[in-house]
């Protein structure tokens, strides 16, 4: 692992389910990228999970990651729940199927190609990189849905 990368990543929906969209800033020596993505019918789970994916996915090597969401679903998910869900055949400790599983598999399989250190920031509350990640996610909606 070389390269040391700095993720933000939000989600938004409108409505729950409703359209949504997920914004990726990513960060790594001295340039900035950002993506953007949208879902005609999703949740703001699965669209906080789309985020972390989206931008692990863009990174065309092992890297080492900070990575930033303000999803407190997404946080525990993968530094508590995720563990004991593969242990006991993708169920929760109540042995219901995890929802959303088809992308917490997805993230799974991504976070194994790289070493990321997990933090969450408290949304909306100025932190410079997530807010842009939030107003790429509301961009891709606002761009679907405008008429």
């Amino acid at each position: 692992m070389s390269a040391r990368v700095v993720i933000h990543t939000d989600g938004a929906c409108r409505g729950n389910p409703g359209p949504g969209g997920w914004g990726v800033v990513l960060r790594f020596n001295g340039n900035l990228k950002k993506l953007k993505g949208y879902d005609p019918e999703t949740t703001n789970n699965r669209m906080e999970l789309m985020a972390v994916i989206e931008g692990l996915r863009a990174l065309t090597r092992s890297c080492d990651i900070e990575l930033h969401t303000d999803s407190k679903y997404v946080m525990h998910g993968i530094t508590e729940w995720l563990s004991n869900w593969k242990r006991n055949g993708w169920r929760t400790a109540a042995r219901k199927p995890v929802k959303n599983i088809d992308l917490w598999q997805q993230l799974d399989e991504e976070v194994a190609r790289h070493k990321i250190d997990w933090n969450w920031v408290k949304g909306h509350s100025g932190v410079e990189d997530n807010e842009m990640a939030d107003q790429l996610a509301n961009a891709a909606i606002d761009s679907k849905i405008s008429t």
